[in-house]
């Protein structure tokens, strides 16, 4: 009930806005009744893609008003009982829209009279088209959007650049609700910032980051980048918001049948569930005597560096569109798996040496910042340099069906490891190696497996094997004793 009051109050304040600075912006349509099924599919396609180009959020059409005078005389159209033929109107509109946009029509008791508002979102996949149409709205004209290339362009240009981070988690809202519903100390202690003491200029701060954005009648938009960051809890928010958050589960065996020692479906924003999980794992992790070099010494199964890199990079590089997905964190007794919804960028076998893509740049960088991750491209090489001198089984990276997991195996010695593990460990030396500017040689992965060196036949025969199986190559043919090398080196 609450939300809807609040919703009308914006509602208001929003057309008492349009009105007066509506008609500069070109993503406003003032009607009286003309209520034309195509005239408004085509305003739907047009005003879409035009919001787009103009890198605004959203585009309305109101019903009520008269366009020259701006006068609100009130409707009589009703979208909820207008019909198409025989099909629901509303209905019939959305079916004729690709792709789909969740456009929305609101009847609005405005002081002055009856209107109609329809709220039509920014495209952000593809340019929107109405009966396989795309049109742009040109001044006071819709025409297609073919007969004008340059705004294709921009509207293609601004898609490539489109950030799910920049879009609206919760809209309308009080300053005093921002402060409530982002856990906005944290950002400033991460950030290195000294607390503001006044509220103006902690919410202009915010909104430097692009954690907020203005609304009307001194109200706030939270952007989705501010709630998964700092949300105090993601259920305030929409319900594909809420389901981004860590999930954490502890399972007593090997296999996801095995009892459930904890779980944990993280309801806080990331910058403060991170350290969260991080901390869960590590007391959980039973501890394992490490043999080095030259000293013995006690440390968890699993290197703290790669558990936080991996987790960070699990939040970074998720594709935020899959709904009802988020990142999930599960330990088993013998290995830890972090899976992340969407697919890679980069090809599971390059992701050590290859520089990351992200499809969330604005979170990645302000994760940077906030020391949660490591430098862009420094991340996963760091994760297996800290297995390697830690002479773990190698970590796994998988794709599925449409989602991400890596896997990091508990200690197992050589002799323990299977062929497929000893030849992943043998091909990720290599890229160790190569971005040292170094060659892998029997010595080095007899060394990165532990191998005594009265054994360096079991590294020449994994060796052997990852030549076989074309994972590795001779770095120099003329020179085979010169060292091995990546395959695509």
């Amino acid at each position: 009930m609450e939300d809807k009051i609040k919703q009308k109050e914006r509602d208001i304040a929003l057309i008492d806005d349009l009105l007066i600075n509506g008609s500069e912006n070109g993503i406003v349509e003032f009607k009286y009744n003309n209520d034309n099924p195509e005239m408004i599919g085509k305003l739907c396609s047009a005003l879409s893609n035009k919001a787009r180009v103009d890198e605004k959020d959203f585009a309305y059409v109101i019903w009520g008003i008269e366009d020259d005078t701006k006068k609100v005389v009130g409707t009589t159209f009703n979208p909820e009982t207008k019909k198409k033929g025989n099909q629901v109107f509303v209905m019939w509109l959305s079916q004729m829209l690709n792709p789909h946009i969740v456009f929305s029509f609101r009847r609005i008791e405005h002081p002055k009279g009856k209107l109609v508002l329809l709220e039509i979102p920014a495209t952000h996949t593809a340019p929107v088209e109405f009966d396989k149409t795309s049109y742009i709205r040109i001044n006071s004209a819709t025409p297609r959007l073919a007969e004008y290339p340059e705004h294709f362009k921009r509207l293609i240009d601004n898609l490539r650049t489109y950030m799910w981070e920049k879009a609206i988690a919760k809209a309308y809202v009080t300053p005093d609700d921002v402060l409530k519903l982002l856990e906005y100390p944290i950002y400033f202690k991460l950030t290195n910032q000294n607390l503001p003491s006044n509220k103006h200029r902690i919410l202009e701060i915010l909104q430097a980051d692009n954690l907020i954005k203005r609304d009307v009648a001194g109200h706030w938009n939270i952007t989705n980048l501010g709630a998964i960051l700092f949300a105090e809890n993601l259920d305030n928010f929409d319900s594909s918001l809420a389901r981004k958050g860590i999930r954490f589960v502890s399972y007593a065996g090997d296999n996801r049948v095995a009892t459930v020692k904890l779980r944990v479906d993280g309801k806080k924003g990331y910058a403060t569930a991170f350290q969260g999980v991080v901390n869960y794992i590590n007391d959980l992790l039973p501890v394992n005597e490490h043999i080095g070099a030259t000293q013995r010494k006690t440390e968890l199964i699993f290197p703290e560096l790669a558990i936080r890199e991996l987790i960070a990079n699990a939040l970074i590089h998720q594709d935020m569109t899959v709904s009802g997905a988020g990142p999930l964190v599960e330990l088993f007794e013998t290995r830890l798996e972090i899976t992340n919804p969407g697919k890679s960028l980069v090809q599971a076998d390059r992701m050590i040496d290859l520089p990351p893509r992200s499809r969330n740049e604005a979170l990645a960088s302000l994760m940077r910042r906030m020391e949660m991750c490591e430098e862009q491209g420094t991340g996963l090489d760091k994760v297996v340099n800290s297995i390697e001198i830690n002479q773990l089984p190698p970590p796994k990276f998988q794709e599925m069906d449409n989602v991400m997991r890596v896997i990091l195996f508990a200690p197992r010695s050589f002799a323990e490891m299977n062929v497929s593990e000893r030849i992943r460990a043998c091909y990720q030396h290599s890229i160790m190696k190569y971005l040292d500017g170094n060659k892998m040689k029997n010595a080095s992965l007899c060394e990165r497996f532990g191998i005594d060196k009265k054994n360096a036949a079991q590294a020449s025969l994994v060796i052997k094997k990852a030549l076989d199986k074309g994972v590795i190559k001779v770095a120099d043919p003329e020179h085979p004793r010169g060292g091995y090398e990546p395959n695509w080196a």
